[in-house]
């Protein structure tokens, strides 16, 4: 008995027409979008959160080899329905994560192994998939193309030494950034620098006339009082005597408080 863990693309169909013309013995695990494979007989749809039904699942047909073929789509976390050992087991795949497909695969079947269940080959009945490691072309590379090759690999590996450089380069500025901040925080400040940390402190007065002017230059505008002109029929009527009054006379004022 084979499990197959089965997603998306045609090889999750190639693999399994394989295993029917082989007439293994087989059950389906579907996890494509659109449930795939529903119409066979020995399909089964479980949530990828329900372990502990899937484990229940293979243990019951006896089955100690499964296989995953196809894409299998990475479900929304916030939708997935988890049983106990899906708890259990989601914190590690949900760290797999971050790191790609590949490190969700190799940690589901880590946890597979737990349950003392192999994963075997996606190609195990299809080889004719795939190619023997060997050369299958009659051209050689001439001495110039080693030599390119060669170039190729040792700038690489440059780049790759560069990429540590920069990494390293980016930890000190980050460094320096920090003693920076900290310079200017320990610092002496400066007569301008105080009067400016004093106006914070002195609310409701903590703003420049000439800020204030500007923040309100649209409100005053819109209420038309943004200027005053004075005209020469305000002024041309009033003698010196009368301008002369307007003035307090505070001589006058100190002598009525000596007699009081």
């Amino acid at each position: 008995m084979i499990g197959l863990f089965l997603g998306d693309t045609d090889f999750s169909k190639i693999v399994l027409k394989k295993i029917i013309k082989l007439d293994k013995k087989y059950f389906i695990l579907d996890f494509t979008k659109n449930n795939k494979f529903k119409k066979n007989k020995n399909s089964y749809r479980i949530g990828i959160g329900k372990f502990g039904e899937i484990i229940d699942l293979i243990k019951k047909k006896k089955c100690k080899k499964v296989l995953f073929a196809g894409k299998i789509n990475k479900p929304k976390l916030s939708n997935v329905r988890l049983d106990l050992k899906g708890i259990y087991y989601m914190p590690s795949i949900i760290n797999a994560s971050r790191q790609g497909d590949a490190a969700i695969i190799k940690t589901i079947i880590k946890i597979l192994k737990n349950e003392n269940i192999n994963v075997i080959s996606s190609n195990f009945f299809n080889p004719e998939l795939s190619l023997i490691k060997k050369n299958y072309t009659k051209l050689k590379t001439s001495t110039e193309d080693n030599k390119s090759i060669k170039k190729g690999i040792f700038y690489f590996n440059q780049l790759n030494n560069l990429e540590d450089k920069l990494s390293s380069m980016d930890e000190l500025v980050g460094k320096i950034d920090k003693l920076e901040a900290a310079v200017q925080k320990y610092r002496p400040k400066t007569a301008t620098e105080k009067l400016e940390l004093r106006s914070l402190d002195s609310g409701p007065f903590n703003q420049k006339l000439s800020d204030f002017f500007d923040d309100k230059q649209e409100d005053i505008e819109k209420s038309g009082k943004n200027e005053y002109v004075l005209t020469s029929d305000e002024v041309r009527d009033y003698t010196p005597s009368q301008i002369e009054d307007t003035f307090q006379d505070y001589e006058d004022n100190e002598e009525d408080t000596d007699v009081m």
